[in-house]
C-alpha cells in the first residue's frame, strides 16, 4: 500500500474513532414535501405534509449528532424551505432554512441537502419558512436527547410529545391574498386547534358533560382526527414536551386535577415551578413534569384553549387515561376552563416565573450595542402593514447570506435601518402618521458584540387595542432581561434588568402596551431573522435582519445560493 493510501486509511479510521468516542451519529432523513388530502379536524382538507404524513415525521437525535436531511420539493408550483426552530446552526448558517435570508427557495422538483449538528438537548420543532407554508401544515417535532450516558437534572418514568397548532378551513394561499389586498382581509380566528395534528371542528368531546351548544364528536373522519390519548400508570412521573407552531393563537394547556412542574423552556433548563396550567405562545417550547397521583379509577381531561385574543375557537381536548381503567371511560368532571383571554396580568405572572436554573450562564453585565424596536401597525396607501421603527420588511431576491459573503452591491438596501424611534411617540394613541415604508436593510454587528434589544408594543392603527407578539431569534439564544408595562424609559428601566437569573430563550413575548428587553452575544457568524412568530404578522412585514461575522463563514454549499445575483458566483465555483 502506498504511503498516500496508508495516510488516507489512517485519517479515515481516526475520523471514525473520534466520532465513536463522542458517541455522535449521522442521522439521515429523506423528506418529500407535498400537498395531500387529510382529515385533521374530521373534515377533508388539503394540507402540506412530509412523506405522506401530517404533521411531518418526528426527528429524534442525541446531542452531538449530525442531521442529514435530503428535502425534495414535490410541490408543483411553489418553492419551499424548512427552518429548524431553536437549533442555533453553529458553523452551518446556510442550513437555517429561511428563504431569501440563509438560502434560495428550493424549486419544484429540486432536492436540498440540510446538514447540521444538534449541540443542545431540548424540545424543538421544524416548520416551513417560505410564504405562509407553516399555516398550510408544514411542521413537525424535533427532539434532542442527552447522550445515553448522561441524565437529565430531573427524574421521569416516561414522556409524551405534544405539538400544538391552529387550523383554518381557508387555504394559506387565500389567507396570503387577503392579507396582501387593499383593503386587507384578515384571516380571522382558526376553526380548530390541533394536538399532534388532530382536532375536532364544531363538536366537543365533552358535549355530554358540559353545558355547550356544540354537538358531541362522532369522528366522521375516522382515526385521523381521533384524539391521541395519553396512557399513564398510577404513581409515576411523566415528562410532557409541548411545542407551539400556531400561526396566530396564544394557547393555554391544563390537565384536570393535576399540577404541572415547568422544567425546560426553549431548550434551556429553568428553575422548576408548579402551575395549574401553562400559557404557551407561538414559537415557544416547554417541558413539564406531571405526577399521576390522582384517583386511578378515573380519567382526566387535557385541554387547550385560546389566550390573548377574543376566542372564537373551541377547546382542543384529549384524555389522560390511567391504565387501571378503560380509555373509553369519560372523565366524570368537565374539562378545565381556559382562563379569560384578556387576563394579561395572569399571563405576565406566569411568564415572570420563568427564571434560569442555577448554574445557567448569565448575561454579560453590560452591552455595547442597543436597539429599540417599536412595533406598529401602519399603512402603505390602502395596504395594511406591520412595521418596525416605521419600516415594513420586504425580503430581497438574493439571499442576504450570499450578498454579504460575496460583498455584492445593489441586492438589498445598504442604508442601516433605524436603531430607535422618536422618543415623543405616544404608544397609547393611534399613530399620528400612519404611513410606513418598505425596506430590507440589515442590522450589522461586529463578532462578539453584546447586543441589547428592547421590543416596544404600541396601540393599533384604529381604535384602542394592543396585541401580544411572540418574537423569535434565529441562530441564538438570548437572555430575557425583563418585561415592563407602558413605555420603556432608557436609563431608568435598565436598572430593573434581571442580570442574575435571566432565562435563556429563543422566543419572547411582548405584552399589550408593554416592553420586553433581551440581550444576546453576536457570536454566531451568519445572517439571522428576528421576527414576530405570528405568521400573518411576519407576512405583513413584522421582522428585522441581524448579521454578524459573515466573512468568518466557511464555504457555503453551492445549492444554497443558486438564485439572484449569487447564482453567477456559484456557477464560477466561488
Amino acid at each position: 500500500m502506498s504511503l498516500l493510501k496508508t495516510a488516507f486509511v489512517w485519517c479515515l479510521w481516526l475520523g471514525i474513532l473520534l466520532e465513536l468516542s463522542y458517541g455522535a451519529t449521522i442521522r439521515h432523513y429523506n423528506f418529500d414535501v407535498e400537498y395531500m388530502i387529510k382529515t385533521p379536524d374530521c373534515l377533508e382538507h388539503v394540507v402540506m405534509g412530509i412523506n405522506g404524513q401530517f404533521p411531518g415525521p418526528t426527528i429524534t437525535a442525541e446531542v452531538g449528532d449530525t442531521l442529514a436531511i435530503a428535502l425534495t420539493n414535490k410541490l408543483s408550483t411553489e418553492g419551499t424551505v424548512i427552518h429548524w426552530h431553536g437549533i442555533r446552526q453553529i458553523d452551518t448558517p446556510w442550513a437555517d432554512g429561511t428563504a431569501a435570508i440563509s438560502q434560495c427557495a428550493i424549486n419544484p422538483g429540486e432536492t436540498f441537502h440540510y446538514r447540521f449538528k444538534v449541540d443542545k438537548p431540548g424540545t424543538y420543532f421544524y416548520h416551513g419558512h417560505y410564504g405562509m407554508q407553516r399555516a398550510a401544515g408544514l411542521y413537525g417535532s424535533l427532539i434532542v436527547n442527552l447522550p445515553g450516558n448522561q441524565t437529565e437534572p430531573f427524574h421521569y418514568d416516561g414522556e409524551f410529545n405534544l405539538l400544538l397548532s391552529d387550523f383554518w378551513h381557508k387555504s394559506s394561499h387565500e389567507q396570503e391574498v387577503g392579507l396582501s389586498s387593499a383593503p386587507m382581509r384578515w384571516i380571522g380566528e382558526p376553526q380548530s386547534l390541533l394536538i399532534n395534528g388532530r382536532g375536532q371542528f364544531n363538536c366537543s368531546l365533552a358535549a355530554k358533560f358540559v353545558n355547550t351548544t356544540l354537538p358531541q364528536c362522532n369522528f366522521k373522519g375516522g382515526e385521523e382526527c381521533a384524539p391521541q390519548i395519553l396512557h399513564v400508570e398510577p404513581k409515576k412521573t411523566y415528562r410532557i414536551r409541548i411545542a407551539s407552531t400556531t400561526s396566530l393563537a396564544s394557547l393555554n394547556l391544563a390537565i384536570s386535577n393535576h399540577k404541572l412542574i415547568v422544567v425546560e423552556a426553549d431548550g434551556n433548563y429553568v428553575h422548576p415551578f408548579a402551575v395549574d396550567d401553562i400559557d404557551i405562545y407561538s414559537g415557544e417550547t416547554y417541558s413539564v413534569l406531571l405526577t399521576t397521583d390522582q384517583d386511578p379509577n378515573k380519567n382526566y381531561w387535557l385541554s387547550i384553549g385560546v389566550r390573548g385574543r377574543k376566542p372564537n375557537t373551541s377547546q382542543a381536548l384529549t384524555i389522560l387515561n390511567y391504565k387501571t381503567i378503560s380509555a373509553s371511560v369519560f372523565p366524570s368532571s368537565p374539562p378545565p376552563v381556559t382562563p379569560l383571554w384578556n387576563d394579561f396580568e395572569r399571563s405576565k405572572a406566569f411568564t415572570r416565573q420563568v427564571i434560569s436554573k442555577m448554574g445557567t450562564p448569565q448575561p454579560p453585565k453590560i452591552s455595547n450595542q442597543k436597539i429599540l424596536l417599536l412595533n406598529t401597525q401602519n399603512k402603505i396607501g390602502d395596504y395594511t402593514k406591520w412595521s418596525i421603527n416605521n419600516v415594513s420588511l420586504v425580503l430581497p431576491v438574493t439571499p442576504y447570506l450570499g450578498s454579504l459573503k460575496f460583498k455584492l452591491k445593489n441586492t438589498f438596501d445598504r442604508k442601516p435601518p433605524p436603531r430607535t424611534y422618536p422618543m415623543d411617540y405616544d404608544i397609547f394613541k393611534n399613530p399620528v402618521n400612519p404611513n410606513t415604508t418598505t425596506g430590507n436593510g440589515v442590522y450589522i454587528f461586529q463578532l462578539n458584540d453584546i447586543v441589547d434589544v428592547v421590543l416596544q408594543n404600541a396601540n393599533q392603527l384604529n381604535g384602542n387595542g394592543s396585541e401580544i407578539h411572540p418574537w423569535h431569534l434565529h441562530g441564538h439564544d438570548f437572555w430575557v432581561l425583563g418585561y415592563g408595562d407602558g413605555k420603556f424609559i432608557p436609563g431608568v428601566d435598565e436598572k430593573k434588568f434581571n442580570l442574575t437569573r435571566a432565562p435563556l430563550r429563543n422566543t419572547a413575548v411582548i405584552f399589550p402596551y408593554g416592553w420586553t428587553a433581551l440581550r444576546f452575544k453576536a457570536d454566531n457568524p451568519g445572517v439571522w431573522a428576528f421576527h414576530c412568530h405570528i405568521e400573518p404578522h411576519l407576512h405583513m412585514g413584522m421582522g428585522v435582519i441581524f448579521a454578524e461575522g459573515v466573512q468568518k463563514i466557511g464555504r457555503v454549499p453551492a445549492q444554497a445560493l443558486t438564485c439572484g445575483a449569487t447564482a453567477r458566483f456559484v456557477n464560477h465555483g466561488h
